[in-house]
């Protein structure tokens, strides 16, 4: 996909309304830290139109970038920050669920986890989640670069056992630094939009 343009359009925080776009959306989920900021910029070919921080939980809105004027990248909170309070925790959930079951234009959910280690109970119960809402999400296991390539199918392994993933469920590795990965997501996501 050749990025002609990518722009942040819309932030929605715990009390808006969520846009009804009229383009296919494509929403990316993940614990706080695990790089969607960093995925988001990659496939855009963007280095800073989606904030990275090395502070976690700094997502606290839904944000919705039109790329291409055609399809849209939705950007939800992290969740699993430890220091967030529970309250906040708790609203964040249950603004990511109304945007789940209340998207028309909601085509797939990627959910981000990092390849390094067992997926949590967090990443399983937000897996599960987001299968109970009617999604089978793309798992997406980033920060391929920090281990080595003889480490690859273990760790696959290790994440596909630890979501308890069915054999046909897609799991892409991903390196924000050297974008692998990149082509097989753009794939998926074209093949759908």
């Amino acid at each position: 996909m050749i990025i002609k343009s990518a722009e942040l359009e819309t932030v929605c925080g715990i009390t808006s309304r969520f846009p009804e776009n009229a383009h296919p959306e494509f929403a990316f989920a993940g614990k706080s830290n695990v790089g969607k900021s960093s995925l988001i910029n990659g496939l855009m070919n963007r280095k800073a139109l989606a904030r990275t921080s090395s502070q976690p939980g700094k997502t606290q809105t839904v944000n919705f970038y039109l790329v291409n004027r055609e399809i849209y990248f939705v950007d939800l909170p992290g969740y699993g920050y430890a220091k967030a309070a529970v309250e906040v925790k708790e609203k964040w959930g249950k603004m990511v669920e109304r945007y789940l079951r209340g998207s028309k234009m909601l085509k797939a959910v990627f959910l981000l986890v990092d390849i390094r280690h067992e997926p949590s109970k967090n990443d399983k119960l937000m897996y599960d989640w987001i299968m109970y809402n009617g999604y089978r999400p793309v798992v997406v296991a980033t920060k391929l670069d920090k281990i080595n390539r003889s480490q690859i199918q273990k760790h696959v392994k290790m994440v596909r056992t630890g979501l308890d993933m069915g054999r046909d469920d897609i799991l892409i590795p991903f390196s924000a630094q050297t974008k692998q990965g990149r082509e097989e997501i753009w794939k998926f996501i074209e093949d759908l939009a």
